[in-house]
């Protein structure tokens, strides 16, 4: 007898669990996403022209989305392992620590809409450390599942042929 009525009992725990999981997905389903707040970089990576997968930034570089209610964005991505200046003066720099400084981040700010009906984030970027994109506006697509935001930065902004994906995940208030 009570191994049946703990049977039962997995049983109904998992069925909770799969309830709550689909109401979970069913929200964010309905509910339109808000960009509101900030966000964290899960992962990032490319897919170049000829198809093969890189990651410019690192698989999990440090990232960083936040989003005000008037729709004002600022974005900072950075690999992780950058080296460090060995002169300790940014303006001593050798060419090669420069290009791994500017190659091993990427930041803009402006203003970003979304629009739920087609999955796309449109940012009007103001400033960017890629001075190509300043006063550009740039549609990404999106998907938002699991409490995950995926986006991709089209082949025409990287202006090699490269897609860049990015995934980062809100940050839960209080933490």
């Amino acid at each position: 007898m009570p191994m049946r009525f703990a049977t039962k009992l997995v049983a109904c725990g998992l069925a909770l669990a799969a309830s709550a999981t689909g109401a979970r997905a069913k929200a964010e389903q309905q509910e339109p996403l808000s960009l509101q707040g900030a966000w964290v970089m899960d992962s990032a990576y490319e897919i170049r022209a000829d198809g093969t997968r890189v990651t410019n930034y690192g698989e999990h570089p440090m990232g960083l989305l936040m989003v005000d209610a008037d729709g004002r964005y600022s974005l900072q991505i950075f690999r992780i392992g950058r080296p460090k200046f060995a002169s300790g003066d940014k303006t001593l720099g050798r060419p090669e620590e420069f290009r791994e400084a500017v190659l091993g981040s990427s930041t803009h700010f402006g203003r970003v809409k979304v629009d739920p009906a087609n999955h796309r984030l449109t940012f009007d970027i103001e400033a960017a450390s890629y001075p190509n994109w300043e006063g550009k506006q740039q549609v990404r697509d999106f998907a938002y599942e699991g409490g995950l935001l995926t986006y991709q930065v089209p082949a025409s902004a990287s202006g090699n042929g490269t897609i860049a994906y990015s995934i980062c995940r809100k940050v839960s208030e209080g933490r």
